[in-house]
């Protein structure tokens, strides 16, 4: 079994039965846990890729009803690395 990640951004809060389809999206053998995030408006999915795709999980929100905008990576930006100046000439 491989666990993976994917976290999306939606654009309007799911109504009611968006919801609830969502909630049968846990149903879906493969997908392992979803969790949602107001505050961010994200969804997050953790899913075993062995059983599922990232667009097949893609597909699952949106047939849901999700206002799904994005995909948001979960890797944070890395800091660009400090140039090294060169030693003066002698």
């Amino acid at each position: 079994m491989t666990q993976l990640d994917v976290m999306y951004r939606y654009g309007a809060s799911p109504n009611e039965a968006a919801m609830m389809a969502l909630g049968r999206i846990r149903e879906v053998y493969g997908i392992r846990r979803v969790e949602f995030s107001e505050a961010e408006k994200t969804v997050r999915v953790e899913y075993d890729a062995t059983r599922l795709t990232e667009p097949i999980v893609h597909q699952l929100l949106r047939r849901s009803g999700l206002d799904v905008v994005d995909r948001v990576s979960l890797i944070p930006p890395q800091p660009e690395p400090a140039p090294v100046a060169a030693p003066a000439a002698t």
